[in-house]
């Protein structure tokens, strides 16, 4: 009767042994659980955050285009000026009218006048004042300001949308996470349990490293 009695306390004894190791893998399951919701969370929000940054700098972008797109068109109106005014030069001067070669001189805009003088001061070399390297038309600076910050803001709404998606691959990771550990807790066998929760637990671990790394955005 007695080793009836023994086999029948092997059990209980087993169980009582292995409650205390159980409690502490629930715990540690609910804290993975608790901490990987939040961050899920987290990610979430920046992934929104990111990708309403990257809406507004292509806005600006397609904003800053139309702008340039517009000095453009008013630094080609400012080129036929200072062309038509060069021609109304060029025939006096063929004709040997000084006097109307020295009133259409008088005419010319500031900018083309500097690239005139430099192109009379070089003996005439080139074709004509649009050739020197001082020639530049009203607006080309404004131009070149407007497509340089369109390719920037261009550039940053690409980087914007990069780091959103990061974000976003960030909370299937932490999904992947919240799996194993809701899985360790239907295991049936203790091992298997141990492992997945190991597993859940090493995927989280490797989630915030990576996050940690990430700009974040407020």
């Amino acid at each position: 009767m007695s080793e009836t009695s023994s086999e029948n306390d092997a059990p209980a004894a087993r169980a009582i042994k292995t409650a205390p190791e159980r409690r502490g893998r629930e715990i540690l399951a609910v804290v993975v659980l608790s901490v990987t919701a939040i961050l899920t969370a987290w990610c979430g929000f920046e992934s929104s955050k990111w990708g309403g940054q990257m809406s507004i700098q292509f806005s600006q972008a397609s904003a800053a285009r139309i702008q340039a797109a517009d000095a453009a068109s008013a630094v080609r109106d400012a080129r036929a000026v200072d062309l038509a005014i060069y021609e109304l030069w060029i025939e006096a001067r063929a004709t040997g009218d000084v006097v109307l070669a020295d009133y259409v001189e008088a005419r010319f805009t500031p900018e083309f006048a500097v690239a005139f003088e430099d192109w009379q001061s070089g003996g005439e070399a080139l074709r004509s004042p649009f050739a020197e390297e001082s020639y530049v038309a009203p607006g080309q600076t404004d131009v070149e300001e407007l497509s340089r910050s369109a390719d920037e803001k261009f550039a940053a709404a690409l980087v914007s949308n990069q780091r959103g998606d990061n974000y976003a691959l960030l909370t299937v990771l932490f999904a992947l996470v919240l799996f194993f550990v809701a899985v360790s807790e239907r295991s049936r066998t203790p091992w298997s349990g141990r492992f997945l929760l190991g597993v859940g637990v090493v995927v989280a671990v490797i989630g915030i490293a990576i996050l940690v790394t990430f700009p974040v955005l407020i």
